[in-house]
């Protein structure tokens, strides 16, 4: 029951920082989509601190939620976020269970293999090819908001590790 609680909490968190974010006039018509990803410092902690199913029921929970509140469901929007999260998480897992790397080197992975699965999915349901030229730009951006998203985390786990000691 505590996990389901912390899980519960990190999933109205998430959502709620993806709502906050979406307020935010950071990068207003720079490049569609650009974000700093705040949701994803939950995905990349629960990635470290939970399981790999655990991440993906609250980051694809996180897009439904969202979808509902805010972007429409199933809406193109809607499928950005949804591939954008599967690819993250996956790519997030896989690079630190296979390549050791830090938690600020998985954040840029996750972050790059958003862009990527947006962009990929942006060129399949749009049927336009032009959306790769994109990507470069998104890939560009993935590093500093990986970095950002990254040292965040990382603050975060060890806040976590240090308070729940003590139960």
């Amino acid at each position: 029951m505590k996990k389901f609680t912390r899980l519960s909490m990190l999933l109205a968190l998430s959502v709620a920082l993806n709502v906050i974010e979406a307020s935010l006039p950071l990068f207003n018509d720079f490049i569609p989509g650009l974000k700093l990803g705040l949701a994803n410092i939950v995905t990349l902690f629960i990635v470290y601190k939970f399981s790999l199913k655990d991440a993906f029921y609250v980051g694809v929970l996180r897009v439904f939620l969202v979808g509902i509140l805010r972007t429409g469901l199933f809406s193109i929007t809607f499928f950005f976020s949804l591939s954008g999260i599967i690819f993250s998480i996956m790519f997030m897992y896989l690079a630190k269970k296979y390549f050791k790397l830090s938690i600020i080197g998985v954040s840029i992975i996750g972050s790059i293999a958003h862009s990527t699965g947006q962009v990929l999915t942006s060129i399949l349901l749009l049927q336009m090819t032009s959306m790769i030229y994109y990507l470069p730009w998104l890939l560009l951006f993935s590093i500093p908001t990986g970095i950002f998203v990254g040292l965040i985390c990382k603050q975060l786990i060890k806040f976590y590790d240090e308070t729940l000691s003590f139960e």
